[in-house]
C-alpha cells in the first residue's frame, strides 16, 4: 500500500491487517511512522513516483492500493509521475490489480459535466483536481486492471468509527439525504479494502459514499 502514513492510509492498513492480510505499508520516511508497523504490517521505504522502487516493494503481492498525496509539488506533476511509475512498476512486479483513491470533484453533476468544470469552482482546488485527472488518463492508456474510488467532494470525517455502510458505483456526485453525516475515512478504508479483496469494478472511476 502506497501512502500508508496519511489519513486514509493509516485506516486502510489497519483495516486490511485486521482482516488477516499481510500488508506492506510504503512511506517515504519510515522513521516518521513507527506506529504503523505491527501484526501483519511491514513498514518499508518507497517513493510512488519511482518505478524501480514500486517494482521492488510490490513484488510478491496480489494487489496494490494507492492513497498517496503530495502537497509540496504541483498536483499534476505528482500524479502523472506516480501513475506512470505504478503502471510500469506493478507490471514488472507481476501485480495486475490497483485500487486507488480518487477525488469527488471529478465526478459529474450532470451528464458530461464534472464538478471541477462548473462555473466558480475555486482555482486552487481545480489545479489539485486536474492532477487526479492526469492520473486517470495514464491509467486509461495502460493494461492495468485498475479502479479509482472517489469519495464525496466534502471534508471527510476523521473521527467517526467504522460502520461498514457505504454504496459504490456510478460516475456522478452522489446525492445525500438531509442530515446525512459526512462520509468517514473509516468507511472509505473499508470500501478500498473490499474492492482489493473482491474486485467488482474494473478500469473505471466510481463514486463511494453513504
Amino acid at each position: 500500500m502506497f501512502g500508508a502514513g496519511g489519513r486514509a492510509g493509516t485506516r486502510v492498513a489497519a483495516q486490511a491487517a485486521g482482516r488477516g492480510h499481510e500488508v506492506t505499508a510504503v512511506v517515504r520516511d519510515p522513521a516518521k511512522y513507527p506506529h504503523l508497523a505491527g501484526e501483519n504490517v511491514r513498514l518499508v521505504a518507497g517513493d510512488v513516483t519511482d518505478a524501480d522502487r514500486v517494482a521492488a516493494v510490490a513484488a510478491g503481492h496480489d494487489v496494490a492500493i494507492q492513497v498517496t498525496a503530495r502537497l509540496d509539488m504541483p498536483s499534476e506533476e505528482f500524479y502523472t509521475a506516480a501513475s506512470h511509475a505504478l503502471v510500469d512498476g506493478l507490471a514488472r512486479a507481476g501485480v495486475p490489480r490497483l485500487v486507488a483513491l480518487g477525488i469527488g470533484t471529478l465526478l459529474e453533476v450532470s451528464p458530461g459535466v464534472r464538478l471541477v468544470d462548473t462555473p466558480g469552482f475555486p482555482a486552487d482546488a481545480r489545479a489539485f483536481s486536474l492532477g487526479h485527472a492526469a492520473e486517470l488518463a495514464v491509467f486509461e492508456k495502460s493494461a492495468l486492471d485498475w479502479v479509482v474510488l472517489a469519495p464525496p467532494p466534502v471534508v471527510l470525517d476523521e473521527q467517526a468509527a467504522w460502520t461498514g455502510r457505504y454504496r459504490i458505483g456510478g460516475g456522478q456526485v452522489p446525492a445525500s439525504a438531509e442530515g446525512e453525516p459526512a462520509f468517514a475515512y473509516a468507511d472509505l478504508a473499508a470500501a478500498l479494502v473490499d474492492e482489493a479483496e473482491r474486485p467488482r469494478h474494473h478500469r473505471a472511476q466510481v463514486a463511494v459514499s453513504y
